[in-house]
This record gives structure tokens, C-alpha cells and sequence, in this order.
């Protein structure tokens, strides 16, 4: 399985055909405390950088951007019981959406985890 990473503090993990996106860690820290989390409807098509969910912290209201495009093929239906697993587990459990990637070269405009850590070094 390959990871990549936007600047928008997405992640997408790749196995196959499927991509499983979630944000990082980096940005649930930002966040805070996530009390909501919307992800989006199974069957939804998405193109690369669309609103895709939407997560809101005590701070903030943030949408989350689809890094590839794609289909909906699940939502994490544990957010919406506990939507603190991001906060617990951002890059793992707290995963917000899987899509049938459209277009798999849309991944090599995205970062890989050691230039997503010089990314981040750098805020």
C-alpha cells in the first residue's frame, strides 16, 4: 500500500483500485477537538480537489478535499458515533472516506510521507 499527501493536510492510502483518504495528523492537531464529522454519501463522484467532507472542531468548521478522483464506495459510519477517532487516530482508525480511483496518474502530483514532512517542517 502507497500513502500520499496533499498541502491541504489530506492523505490518500492506495491498495488496487482503492484509495482510503483521511486527514493527518498534522491537521487534526490543528483542529482540535473534532465534535462532527460529515463524509460523503456512498456513489458520489468526485473529482480531484471537490469538497468531500466536511470535519468541525471547538475551533473550526473545515471541508476536506477529495485528493484524486474518484467514487464513493464507503463512508466511515463510526464518525458519526465518535467523531474523536480522528482526533485518536488520524491517520488509521479516524479515516473518513474510500473511492474507486478514476484516474491513478492523478497521484503523482501528490507528496510522499518524506516530502509531506518537509512540508510540514517548513509551517
Amino acid at each position: 500500500m502507497s500513502r500520499y499527501f496533499t498541502e491541504d493536510h489530506e492523505w490518500v492510502d492506495v491498495d488496487g483500485e482503492i484509495g482510503t483518504v483521511g486527514i493527518t495528523d498534522y491537521a487534526q492537531s490543528q483542529l482540535g477537538d473534532i465534535v462532527f464529522v460529515e463524509v460523503p454519501a456512498e456513489g458520489k463522484q468526485l473529482a480531484k480537489g471537490d469538497d468531500a467532507a466536511v470535519v468541525e472542531s471547538v475551533k473550526a468548521a473545515s471541508d476536506v478535499y477529495s485528493p484524486v478522483s474518484g467514487t464513493v464506495v464507503e463512508g466511515n459510519a463510526d464518525l458519526a458515533d465518535d467523531p474523536a477517532l480522528v482526533n485518536g487516530s488520524a491517520e488509521e482508525d479516524g479515516w473518513f472516506f474510500k473511492l474507486t480511483l478514476s484516474d491513478p496518474s492523478e497521484l503523482e502530483g501528490l507528496m510522499d510521507e518524506a516530502a509531506y514532512a518537509a512540508f510540514v517542517a517548513k509551517l
